[in-house]
């Protein structure tokens, strides 16, 4: 067995033994997000390297502790790319880490999220044991997915040990177009476009400005521009880096996430907003209380996550019935409650 496995093996046995909680953390790049930190830190960092990689298989696996700068690094070399443009966060950020959190980026409303591209993991129970789940073929469709259970989990169902994500090719243009329009408007012509056969690959209304991303051939791109019009963008790829990492002004203050129909018309709630994926991801920059937040995106046909700020309030709403799922489910695979207790919801 590999040393670095058989250490966080040796660890969390004996956490387990004692009833001691564990905090996974790769590069720390999450940890403003969640209800409450707990638990001792058990760093995977040191369990790091791709395993495998092979371009033309579109299949990358490598250990959980790798940074996602080297995995990024290394497919853009092969001409590819981790389609769901996940956040870093910080230079430090890992790919256990990335999938762990389960945030897909811009380009996640074209290409899908980052759970559509997990094929397999290893994967770390409470009692020390490495399991295998998923595989590393696309067609791979044998029992419960556990391995894509992961994404999104926090470290609070099991360690993630490695992973294997389909990738995909770099597109072979990419520009970046601007409008100046007003919320409503910018949400009528992202729905539009979005049911036509065009190669928007992002989506962004923020500060009265829309900015569309067109990814795909040459000649489809160019078509698409000058049916769309707009302004080009010089500095289109540091402005999606800049909305991906959330470095734009709209996003400073406590930052909720709202998931709601496309179709949803601006939302009356106060600070500032960025609006997302044709429609349906609304960043709300604001002080208001968190029910009124919660409630505006029960309204909206969605829910609501609180993602930055407001310390002490749970992530989501849950209503009992899907709570009760959520517990079984911790309990089921984390019966002692060792791993991340109360990093999600209060309640598990």
């Amino acid at each position: 067995m590999d040393p670095s496995i058989s250490e966080l093996s040796e660890r969390i046995r004996e956490a387990a033994a004692q009833k001691r909680a564990l905090r996974i953390r790769g590069g720390g790049s999450k940890d403003f997000y969640g209800y409450k930190l707990e638990g001792e830190p058990l760093n995977v960092s040191g369990h790091r390297g791709v395993v495998d990689y092979e371009p033309s298989e579109l299949v990358m696996t490598a250990r959980a502790g790798t940074p996602l700068l080297e995995i990024e690094e290394a497919l853009a070399a092969g001409g590819q790319m981790l389609a769901f443009e996940p956040p870093h966060f910080g230079p430090n950020a890992t790919l256990g880490g990335c999938v762990a959190s389960g945030f897909s980026g811009p380009r996640r409303a074209s290409s899908g999220s980052l759970r559509d591209f997990v094929l397999g993991a290893r994967v770390m129970n409470s009692a020390g044991e490495n399991l295998r789940f998923g595989g590393q073929v696309m067609k791979n469709v044998a029992g419960f997915d556990l391995s894509r259970l992961m994404a999104g989990s926090f470290g609070t169902l099991g360690l993630i040990l490695e992973v294997s994500l389909k990738v995909l090719p770099r597109p072979e243009e990419e520009i970046t177009l601007r409008f100046e329009m007003d919320e409503a408007r910018a949400l009528e012509a992202m729905n539009r476009w979005a049911a036509q056969p065009l190669p928007v690959s992002a989506s962004c209304h923020a500060a009265g400005v829309l900015t569309i991303r067109l990814s795909g051939s040459s000649l489809g791109v160019t078509a698409a521009r000058n049916q769309i019009g707009g302004e080009l963008v010089a500095e289109g790829v540091a402005f999606w880096r800049a909305l991906r990492e959330q470095t734009l002004e709209s996003f400073r203050g406590p930052l909720w996430r709202l998931s709601i129909k496309s179709t949803t018309p601006p939302l009356a709630l106060p600070g500032k907003q960025v609006t997302e994926w044709n429609g349906s991801l609304r960043w709300v920059a604001t002080d208001a209380p968190a029910q009124q937040v919660f409630e505006a995106a029960r309204r909206a046909g969605g829910h609501a996550t609180r993602f930055r700020g407001n310390q002490g309030t749970p992530v989501m709403h849950f209503d009992p019935p899907l709570l009760a799922v959520h517990k079984r489910l911790k309990m089921a695979l984390d019966p002692l409650g060792i791993f991340g207790p109360q990093r999600l919801h209060p309640e598990f």
